[in-house]
């Protein structure tokens, strides 16, 4: 997608947010904060949830394909929990789009005909589209082209994004969720330091988004709570979230701040900004 300086429609229609996530938990590490924060602005909030999440833990932590895992209850669970977790972060309004999770990349999951990275993209960015008709969002958040880490089903949720915003026209402002490099780096090494990272585990060279890429920042620090009560809410995946382990001054340095990279841009904002909505109010 490229930057349009043409103005778009966005000043005469209810400023809206619109975040395209795959699975239930996603919707809270890295856009938690804007959701509640614009929420409590008085923005519209839209979370779309493209999975029901069945590739995650049963219960007990029991995995797929092990006995004790039941993917509908699985994903009857992760669903409720997600409902529980768009309550704490005051999300106007949840859309489920109701595909199969895909698991992790190399996982069983992958091959399956219903899996959601297997769904033909078109096929899923014109149910996708139909939502940004209904709800015209003049800023939407989605993964970038590797889905921040190579999970199928975010790759997938990046591609039904921009497919979706493409054929629509409708969003005004367009950003990848973007985890900053040194960032991260330091907060593993706090991680390791403290015992909740193996110490035999190193970070790939490549891993987040290099910081000279980001141009969005945005201070999160009031919400920071939500976050905490709602990433608490997917209790069924506590295995796989780390954070919550953390205390308390690690997890609101972690979760102070969220990042993006701008894409698209059709109204005059700053190069480095730090409200989503610059040049729209």
């Amino acid at each position: 997608m490229t930057v349009n300086d043409t103005p778009g429609d966005g000043m005469d229609r209810e400023l809206t947010l619109m975040a395209v996530h795959a699975h239930p938990d996603d919707e809270v590490i890295g856009t938690g904060g804007i959701l509640a924060k614009y929420t409590a602005e008085g923005i519209r909030t839209v979370l779309v949830t493209c999975t029901n999440g069945e590739q995650g833990d049963g219960p007990g932590g029991v995995k797929p394909g092990e006995p004790g895992h039941d993917d509908a209850a699985v994903a009857e669970r992760r669903l409720a929990e997600l409902r529980e977790s768009v309550a704490h972060l005051g999300i106007d309004h949840l859309e489920l789009l109701g595909y199969r999770d895909s698991g992790m990349d190399g996982w069983d999951g992958n091959g399956h005909p219903d899996a959601f990275a297997n769904v033909p993209v078109e096929t899923a960015a014109a149910r996708l589209a139909a939502l940004m008709e209904r709800y015209r969002p003049q800023v939407i958040v989605t993964y970038d082209e590797n889905g921040n880490y190579g999970h199928p089903d975010h790759i997938q949720a990046h591609r039904i994004a921009v497919a979706a915003a493409e054929k629509t026209g409708i969003p005004d402002k367009f950003y990848y969720a973007a985890v900053p490099r040194e960032g991260i780096r330091q907060m593993f090494e706090f991680m390791r330091a403290n015992g909740m990272a193996p110490d035999d585990f190193e970070l790939p060279d490549d891993f987040g988004t290099p910081d000279e890429l980001i141009t969005s920042v945005v201070d999160v620090s009031p919400y920071v709570e939500n976050k905490l009560k709602a990433l608490a809410a997917h209790a069924s995946q506590g295995e796989n979230i780390p954070f919550l382990k953390m205390p308390p001054e690690a997890q609101h340095q972690a979760f102070s701040r969220e990042y993006f990279i701008r894409t698209t841009s059709r109204v005059a904002a700053p190069d480095q900004e730090d409200d989503l909505f610059a040049g729209l109010r």
